[in-house]
């Protein structure tokens, strides 16, 4: 306000120079006439001025005539100054206001989180499957979100890391059929489908005893899976992919729920890139890291006290203690992607996010990381699986940072994939595009005003008053999450402790400084939509925003 009281001044004292200077120059006329006619002497017949035409009815003509200049020019800005004051403390209570009402939003919706059934038997699940491992806490989620959506699980490492244990626990979760395999490089079809049929040959039927073997189980578990050979690799296909069979010359649908794949290194070779393609997620798993050693050693011991007992089985985001809920059963497994898909919505912000992570890894990223429309559409439904699983109705952007381990073809293609979706998620485009939205809604109300146009007028008060209530919204959302601690990323079943402190320390800056861009942009609007309501003349909108109106004022200029 200081800023726009001292600019009047300096144009009214401008305006009170002009005219002094105006006033000056026509008394030297006046006096250089004089002077002329007093030398053409006293016969001369001329007067010696013109005497002063009639003021028009209204006060028109000569400007000076009734009312000094810096008389005029003090009174137009006092009222102009009254305006600018009554208008910006108008707007400073309602903005308050809107603050307020955003916190105490943010702070219910904190202390009204709650967990369904679902929810609460998927971290009942988490904290039976984790039992007694350490640093596995990622292996499980991704573990039971492959088997809810029906996918598959890829776990590279090296030996004695847990990744056949994790398959096991997982069938007695099911109580499924549960079928395991080492493979070499001279495994036989027989070892992964059962051997033929000494009767069917008999008959000259050409099938398979299959009963125990991979086509009648609903949990997998197989090792060195890379080392599949060609006739081994066309069965094994089918059978992840559509869940068919060919058992002779009949196709037969096989009850798989989800195959564990582990390896200790990636294929090399082309014609296991369709393999490696079938395994939806990919996890790298490690040793237990060297801060963590002494505790694997008492827990080997069976001496590990109920503290570091209970930190190992931390579910992390949940308030379930196991043996108080019943855990996740078949039935859950195989019906929790159907509901998923007809009642999870997928919001326009999360598939901007998903189109420009793949563009960005196709087009952006070198060597570029092919990711398949297959691919591509099973990330997004097992998002939505994801969304229902922790009890919500659409997807958020957070979901989206599970795309590390779904995107990326090699191990540190993860960390460009993680990195570019904080990055996007913290940068906020729905806010950039908002601020586009009102500059060129601001450009338009200069117009307006200029123009007295009374029909476009009520137009800009409409979308000026939907500017406002989408960045309140926008500033309620951010002082839900920064003053909450991040509670949608943080209530989360899919994310561990470890997770989610690393988010949460790369978003918080850059979300800091969106949440003061998003009150700076919400008080201009709001001094926009007053200046509407009020109908005030351009140079008042100016005076008002001298910032926007620059910029308003330099894309004139730039367009001419």
């Amino acid at each position: 306000m200081a800023t726009s009281m001292s600019a009047a001044q300096l144009r009214a004292s401008f305006q009170t120079l002009v005219v002094s200077h105006q006033v000056q120059r026509h008394g030297a006329n006046r006096n250089f006439g004089s002077g002329r006619r007093q030398r053409r002497g006293a016969a001369d017949p001329r007067p010696a001025f013109a005497p002063a035409p009639p003021q028009p009815a209204g006060g028109a003509g000569w400007p000076l005539a009734a009312v000094r200049a810096d008389q005029a020019a003090d009174t137009t800005d006092s009222a102009t100054i009254q305006l600018i004051s009554d208008i910006t403390r108008g707007v400073d209570e309602a903005l308050g206001a809107a603050l307020q009402r955003n916190a105490a939003a943010a702070l219910e919706g904190l202390l009204s989180g709650g967990a369904n059934e679902l929810k609460q038997k998927v971290q009942a699940s988490v904290l039976d499957l984790q039992s007694g491992l350490l640093e596995r806490e990622t292996e499980v989620r991704l573990l039971l979100l492959a088997a809810l959506c029906g996918e598959h699980l890829l776990l590279l490492g090296p030996p004695g890391t847990a990744k056949s244990e994790l398959s096991r626990r997982l069938s007695k979760l099911t109580g499924g059929k549960y079928f395991e395999r080492l493979l070499t490089r001279f495994s036989v079809p027989e070892e992964l489908f059962g051997p033929l049929s000494m009767k069917g040959l008999e008959n000259d039927l050409y099938v398979r005893q299959i009963e125990g073997y991979l086509p009648t189980a609903e949990v997998a578990f197989v090792d060195e899976i890379f080392k599949a050979n060609s006739a081994i690799l066309n069965a094994l296909l089918t059978l992840l992919n559509e869940r068919l069979f060919d058992n002779g010359s009949e196709r037969i649908e096989v009850p798989l729920l989800c195959l564990v794949g582990a390896s200790n290194e990636l294929p090399e070779s082309e014609e296991l890139d369709a393999l490696y393609d079938r395994f939806l997620i990919r996890r790298n798993v490690a040793q237990v890291s060297s801060a963590q050693l002494a505790t694997l050693a008492r827990l080997a011991a069976g001496t590990l006290d109920e503290g570091d007992r209970m930190s190992t089985d931390d579910p992390g985001n949940g308030q379930v203690v196991a043996g108080q809920v019943a855990e996740l059963g078949m039935d859950d497994f195989r019906s929790t992607a159907g509901q998923a898909y007809g009642n999870v919505d997928v919001p326009e912000a999360v598939i901007d996010l998903l189109t420009s992570v793949r563009n960005y890894l196709q087009d952006k990223c070198e060597p570029p990381v092919y990711v398949s429309d297959r691919r591509f559409m099973k990330a997004v439904k097992m998002l939505q699986v994801a969304a229902w699983a922790d009890g919500r109705s659409a997807v958020h952007e957070y979901d989206c940072l599970l795309l590390e381990f779904v995107l990326g073809q090699r191990p540190d293609d993860a960390h460009k994939v993680k990195a570019f979706l904080l990055e996007t998620i913290a940068s906020d485009p729905g806010l950039q595009q908002t601020e586009l939205v009102f500059l060129g809604l601001f450009g338009r109300s200069c117009r307006v005003l200029a123009e007295a146009g009374s029909g476009e007028l009520a137009d800009a008060r409409a979308e000026c008053a939907q500017l406002v209530e989408l960045l309140e919204l926008r500033q309620g959302s951010l002082t839900a999450t920064l003053d909450g601690g991040f509670p949608e990323l943080r209530d989360t079943v899919w994310q561990s402790e470890a997770s989610v402190q690393a988010a949460v320390q790369a978003l918080t800056p850059q979300m800091t400084e969106n949440k003061k861009r998003a009150e700076d942009l919400l008080r201009e609007a709001m001094v926009l939509q007053a200046a509407l309501e009020q109908a005030v003349p351009a140079s008042v909108l100016e005076r008002l925003l001298p910032k926007r109106f620059k910029q308003y004022t330099k894309g004139i200029s730039g367009r001419a």
